[in-house]
This record gives C-alpha cells, structure tokens and sequence, in this order.
C-alpha cells in the first residue's frame, strides 16, 4: 500500500472515531441519566408561573411542571433561575438541561433551540388600567408599551413601534415590569394576560385589565438542538400527563382557567 493511501485511510479512521466519541458525548439523555439529576432552567420571578413563596421556595406551575416531570423520571431537580432574555442561552451552553419558563414557541427561536410537544398556553395581551380608553393598536399612537426584555412581547412590539408609531420601553424581568406597573411608571404593558391579573390584585386602585389580545402562543420545553432521545421522552412525558391531566390541574391551580380542551386530547 502506498505512504499516501495509509494516511489517507488514518485519517478518514482518526475522523470517524472521533465523530463517534463526539456523538456519544452530545447524547444528553444520557449524561442526564447518569447524573440523577435534571436541570431545569426556570425563571422565578414571573408568579405564578414562577415564584418564591414565603418560606423561600420555589412554587408555581412551571415549578410544578418541572417537579412532576424530575419526580415522574425518577431524578433530582435542579433549578437554574433564570430571566426571558438567558433561558435559550442557558441550554445552549449546557448551564441548563431544559426549560419550562413560559417559553413560547416561535419561528425564530426554533431557528436556535427545539421544542417539545406543547404542555400549556399563553395569551399574549395588551394590558393598562380600565379606565384608559385602549382598544386597538391605533390607540398606542404616541404612547410608551412596557415589555419584559428577551420575551415574546419584546420580539413582537419591536417589530411594530415605528409601523405604530409607540415606543418600547424594556426591563429586564417580569418582577421589574409588575412593579412598574403597580407603581404607576409603566401605564401600559405588553405581557400574558395572567400577569395582567397579578398587577391587577397588587395595585386594585389602578385596575389594569387587558385591553386586546396580541395571539395566544403554545408554551413548550425548550431543548438545544440535536437531542433526538431526549426530545422523544419529553414529548412522551408531555402526551402522558395531558392525557391524565395532570398538567391541567397544575395550569388550572395557578392560572384560575384550564387548559384549551383541543391540548388536552
């Protein structure tokens, strides 16, 4: 065989080995398992999905998501307290394993992570006190529409300002926003109808209400890209515990309404 045949071949065998080990190494599912343990990028600061209840643990329906899910596989769970603008960032550099954040799924941000099957729903609305005449986008003419940076809102109202003629004005977290809002900095915000509620019950005097919907967005688990194995289990998971509805009862606890009938066949 000729010199240059030989190293040819080493090579193309050097390549092939260490494309298997590289394989085998991205298989998370796996390093999953071995670890007993799940970490599950969670923001906690946007009740009640995510929340810090009196005695400084986490609670609300995405804690209980993520809890049912670890406990149903038999694993220990780890959060990764997070904001709208880090949960993508957080599985793509392997800080989190998933995450169940209120992350709903979009055309661009399936450009960057996959989704599983979706396990809840999302209104997204246009919220301010009763007693400010909103009913359309025309009315945000001239007008400031607070949003929660990095989330869908954000995305969505950036795109729209100039067409609109509105201005976005971000905080960081969900937490911040509601404060702004109960406070009086924030008049109007972009954000789920829940959240409308909650700044509702804060601040009763200013009676924020939702004015109109922006869409209803499915909320899913964000995996990185290229886990095959790892998204069939999560998807397996999510049919399981619609079907009994179990994900139903937690939505409904937290949120006061349950789940769309259609989701849950």
């Amino acid at each position: 065989m000729q010199p240059s045949i030989r190293w040819s071949r080493a090579i193309a065998l050097a390549c092939a080995l260490s494309l298997g080990a590289l394989t085998a190494r991205a298989d998370l599912l796996d390093d999953i398992m071995a670890a007993k343990t799940i970490r599950i990028a969670t923001d906690l600061a946007i009740p009640p999905s995510g929340m810090i209840d009196d005695q400084m643990k986490p609670t609300g329906s995405d804690v209980e998501t993520a809890q049912l899910l670890a406990k149903d596989w038999g694993l220990e769970l780890e959060f990764v307290q997070t904001t709208g603008a880090t949960r993508i960032p957080n599985v793509q550099t392997g800080k989190a394993d998933i995450i169940i954040s209120t992350l709903s799924v979009t055309p661009e941000r399936a450009k960057v992570i996959d989704f599983s099957k979706p396990y809840a729903a999302l209104q997204s609305v246009i919220g301010a006190p009763a007693s400010d005449p909103i009913k359309d986008w025309a009315d945000l003419q001239g007008k400031s529409v607070t949003v929660t940076r990095g989330t869908t809102q954000d995305t969505e109202l950036t795109k729209l300002a100039a067409e609109k003629g509105f201005q976005v004005v971000r905080y960081d977290d969900d937490a911040t926003m509601v404060t702004a809002a109960v406070s009086g900095q924030a008049q109007i915000v972009a954000t789920s109808a829940t959240l409308v509620n909650q700044i509702k019950q804060k601040a009763p005097d200013r009676a924020f209400e939702p004015k109109f919907l922006i869409r209803t967005f499915d909320l899913a688990i964000g995996l990185r890209q290229g886990e095959p194995r790892l998204m069939e289990k999560v998807n397996e998971w999510v049919s399981a515990n619609l079907k009994n509805r179990k994900l139903n009862d937690i939505y409904q606890k937290y949120h006061g309404s349950p789940l769309p009938e259609a989701m849950l066949q």
